[in-house]
């Protein structure tokens, strides 16, 4: 299962890298060129040292000797100094060249994979099954697409070019030092084993650490998350204070754990900084033990002490890039966790019939697990341009029977057809443009509420908006606010009283202009008169629209032509008001209690 993961992973890193391996390669290629440069000018220092200013012989390739030659030799670059010195300031130049090009192109690369993985989260997130976002964090899901995504994007972007650094610094210094002395070699390297053991043991140590901190850190987001989407409630009942010891008893796990890893990578780093300098030390004291026994120059000093520097930063740095790998795998895998969830699929073949047509439900059943039904044996049809009302106490399936409509869900038994075209062979998309639903607890966008109704059909006119609006009994409300349809609306339209947010959401259904409707208690916030207004224009505008109304209120169902009554997820009652006022039942009981209760307001008005 481990091997399958990572082969996994490795397959996403080859698709999000896509279009960006170039910039990558030219990273690496400047990396190379930059290390080249950069372990070059401590052999002109060296060359300078022994060769010009005391006649030693140099510690140099033979080619080097010979174009030396032929521009006069030692007494040539004596009455020249400047030669040298003009030579290790280009190196450093080049040096910096190299730096900006590798910086540049490592930019380019790692912001367009991070660009790629956030678009394949995002249009993957869009294609999972409307059942997987019910059950998942949403602030969880943030921090993934956000946090973990940044993380993998600093370890490529960082990271990754710094291994290739760290291989050919080593591999360079080696074989520079090893051509001029390998016992000085050896010695210079003593304490080599030492840190890489020590940044592998670093790296086992704090992997699941990380894991740890970053689900801390999904819960910490979900708590600010669900605190700011729900700031009416909380301030409704004085929750203030609990939700404080919430965010704070989450965050104090999350700061736990971060200072943790601080803690860990101090010993780390402290630890690894005394090893360095002791190298350094190491390396001057046998190097100068060597000079002062005439075995060793004083430019060898020079280079061996510079390259004992240039070479221990990066090996002690392979500690962090091991924790950042760790960081970045772990990461990866939350990330993974998301893109293994299966895609909403066609089950069928995909159609677009007319949807202008009979509905049918045959024998249904549907349960949200095979343990428990919601949903039992459900049968009904409702012929085109009928308004079909829908009844029942909290949880008895009203609004699983209209989800399953748009195939939110899919039924577990029996079928349920739309102009005689199963509803399973119809492509999702096609049927979902074709069902229009409203919702009890609408979604608004934080934008205008022109842009919120106008949603659904950017191209249309003003006016096209104006018409829904006063179908949906709203359009007067909008023209008090001072700036009218342009006023911004609050995240989840905080602006907006709950009436006024479920009749914008009705004029927002009513743009797409569909053969089907559907109001999920979608008028509960707003006074039985706008409500009686609102079905009185839209009986008005339908032509031969089906309409599907769940609503608690009698006075919004009877005018229905046909109302079903569901209790328990059984179909219990079915028919007009007046056949179901006939019959002993839940609807009777119902509409006794809201006339009576309607009588009583009425007296004491």
């Amino acid at each position: 299962m481990e091997k399958k993961n990572k082969g996994r992973k490795f397959s996403i890193l080859l698709e999000i890298t896509k279009g960006y391996k170039k910039y990558f390669l030219l990273g690496a290629a400047a990396v190379i060129l930059s290390a080249l440069v950069a372990y070059l000018s401590p052999i002109i220092t060296s060359f300078t040292l022994d060769y010009v200013l005391q006649g030693k012989e140099p510690s140099v390739p033979p080619f080097v000797m010979k174009a030396v030659e032929v521009l006069g030799g030692r007494e040539f670059l004596m009455r020249n100094i400047w030669i040298c010195v003009l030579t290790f300031l280009m190196f450093r130049i080049f040096d910096g060249i190299f730096v900006h090009i590798r910086g540049r192109s490592v930019a380019q690369s790692s912001e367009g994979l991070a660009k790629n993985l956030r678009d394949r989260l995002y249009e993957h997130l869009q294609n999972v099954p409307y059942d997987y976002h019910k059950h998942v964090s949403t602030g969880d899901l943030i921090q993934r697409c956000t946090s973990d995504v940044e993380t993998v994007r600093r370890f490529f972007g960082v990271q990754l070019i710094e291994i290739i650094r760290i291989l050919v610094v080593m591999g360079m210094t080696i074989s520079i030092m090893s051509a001029i002395d390998v016992r000085m070699t050896l010695i210079s390297m003593i304490s080599f084993p030492f840190l890489i053991g020590t940044s592998f043991l670093y790296f086992r140590h704090v992997m699941h650490i990380f894991r740890e901190a970053d689900e801390a850190e999904g819960v910490l987001s979900n708590v600010i998350q669900e605190n700011l989407t729900g700031v009416r409630v909380v301030r409704a009942f004085g929750q203030q204070k609990n939700e404080m010891d919430k965010f704070e008893e989450a965050h104090r796990v999350y700061s736990d754990l971060n200072y943790k890893i601080t803690k860990q990578m101090g010993l780390f780093w402290g630890g690894t900084d005394a090893m360095s300098y002791m190298q350094i030390c190491i390396t001057l004291v046998f190097s100068s033990l060597f000079a002062a026994r005439g075995e060793l120059s004083v430019g060898d000093v020079v280079l061996f002490t510079s390259y004992s520097g240039m070479v221990m930063w990066p090996v002690r740095a392979l500690g962090r890039i091991l924790a950042d790998m760790g960081r970045a795998t772990v990461a990866l895998g939350r990330l993974q966790e998301i893109l293994d969830v299966p895609l909403e699929e066609e089950p069928g073949k995909a159609l677009t019939p007319d949807m202008e047509g009979d509905i049918v439900f045959d024998h249904v059943c549907f349960g949200y697990d095979e343990y428990d039904d919601v949903l039992k044996d459900i049968s009904f049809t409702v012929k085109k341009g009928m308004t079909v009302g829908i009844l029942g106490s909290t949880g008895s399936g009203k609004s699983s029977l209209v989800q399953l409509l748009q195939r939110l869900y899919r039924v577990t038994a029996g079928k349920i057809t739309i102009n005689g075209t199963d509803i399973n062979d119809i492509d999702a998309k096609h049927l979902r443009r074709n069902i229009g639903i409203v919702l009890q607890e609408p979604f608004l966008y934080s934008r205008t509420i022109l842009e919120n109704i106008r949603i659904v059909d950017s191209s249309a006119s003003e006016e096209e908006v104006y018409h829904a609006a006063k179908l949906a009994a709203v359009h007067d409300a909008i023209m008090e606010f001072e700036k009218g349809y342009d006023t911004l609306v609050g995240e989840r339209g905080v602006t907006l009283s709950g009436g006024q947010q479920q009749r914008v959401a009705i004029a927002r259904t009513l743009m797409q202009k569909t053969p089907i409707l559907v109001f999920d208690d979608s008028m509960s916030a707003v006074d039985t008169e706008t409500d009686a207004q609102i079905r009185s224009a839209l009986k008005g505008n339908r032509g031969e629209n089906t309409m599907f109304i769940i609503s608690h209120r009698i006075n919004t169902l009877c005018e229905a032509d046909l109302i079903l009554v569901l209790e328990n997820g059984r179909l219990t009652q079915m028919g007009t008001h007046e056949e179901l006022l006939a019959e002993d039942g839940l609807y009777r009981r119902i509409a006794v209690i809201q006339d009576m209760a309607g009588n009583e307001e009425e007296v004491r008005g």
